[in-house]
């Protein structure tokens, strides 16, 4: 399944720095979160974007992940000649990734 079934994201950026956070529909999936969407997972998904260090934030108060991704963004937005600089699109493309669902999904 694809993990836009169970989340939603949004994006952040400053400079060359991009962050996107995955945040559970429903609560009870963030451990599934936990376990499937990791640092190095978003790394290797985001191969040729993120050039540098990819760090996860776990906020389990919200359900919520938040990955900051080092030399992401082409040089930054100023830098850039990209046509999404400030890298709205990656939350889409990270809700791409496939998970294993959980065990009370139909």
């Amino acid at each position: 399944m694809k993990l836009r079934e169970l989340a939603h994201s949004r994006t952040g950026d400053k400079g060359n720095t991009s962050n996107i956070s995955v945040i559970a529909f429903d609560p009870k999936h963030y451990l599934l979160l936990l376990q499937q969407v990791t640092a190095a997972r978003v790394k290797a998904h985001f191969a040729g974007v993120a050039e540098g260090e990819v760090v996860r934030y776990e906020l389990p108060n919200i359900a919520a992940l938040n990955f900051v991704m080092s030399y992401a963004l082409g040089g930054g937005v100023t830098r850039s000649l990209a046509l999404d600089a400030h890298g709205k699109s990656l939350s889409s493309a990270l809700l791409d990734l496939e998970i294993e669902a959980p065990s009370d999904h139909s």
